[in-house]
């Protein structure tokens, strides 16, 4: 295995642990039972790169390799184990902001990896990041990340777009992957600390008097 196709491969697997615990929080904040925490793990681990390799015409990722789904479960246990803790929302958030940082880049590596165009690949990065995040919300009954007004998918476009810029200025991955996570990562932390969000539409709809 190259180091590009190493690299890929352990980002991957960490990212959806990442987000895969952050599906066993939302069924914990739920009180949901343990068979249902292993199964917002695994829909929020693998669903963002489910969408992608369908999309891009790829084998899915985890049909031939179970130890996606395996690492997701191996969170939801680690999240079931812990207990009741106070800190658990909080908890979502950054390793949300984790997760989204890193399938921003993998999802977008993997597809420039493949041949597609580095503008489509920045698309595919930010659907990797966040499919399974509304798979999840959905599921869990939480507000939907699409329409919340803090920045989320903003963050994900700017990390996906950092990394594909410098690989196409032809800056190895590793820096190129660096320097993309902590952009979106930095960006969402700001949004998570800060309360930062993007304006919104100022048009309305105007009330309708009798």
């Amino acid at each position: 295995m190259d180091p590009l196709a190493a690299a890929l491969f352990w980002l991957d697997y960490a990212a959806a642990a990442v987000f895969g615990a952050t599906g066993a929080l939302a069924a914990a904040r739920r009180k949901h039972d343990i068979v249902t925490f292993g199964f917002f793990a695994a829909i929020t681990g693998v669903g963002g790169g489910t969408l992608r390799d369908l999309l891009i015409g790829a084998p899915v990722f985890w049909i031939q390799r179970p130890g996606y789904i395996l690492a997701c479960l191996a969170a939801a246990l680690v999240i079931w184990l812990l207990g009741q803790r106070g800190w658990r929302f909080r908890a979502l958030l950054w390793l949300d902001a984790l997760g989204m940082a890193a399938y921003a880049v993998v999802g977008t590596a993997k597809a420039l990896s493949l041949g597609v165009h580095p503008f489509t690949s920045v698309i595919m990065g930010v659907l990797t990041t966040a499919f399974g995040g509304v798979v999840r919300d959905v599921l869990a009954e939480e507000p939907n990340l699409l329409l919340r007004r803090e920045i989320y998918i903003t963050a994900a476009l700017l990390g996906a777009a950092v990394f594909a810029i410098l690989q196409w200025l032809n800056v190895g991955f590793w820096p190129a992957g660096v320097a993309g996570f902590t952009a979106a990562f930095c960006l969402r932390a700001g949004a998570i600390k800060l309360g930062w969000s993007l304006p919104g539409f100022m048009g309305g709809e105007e009330k309708v008097r009798d």
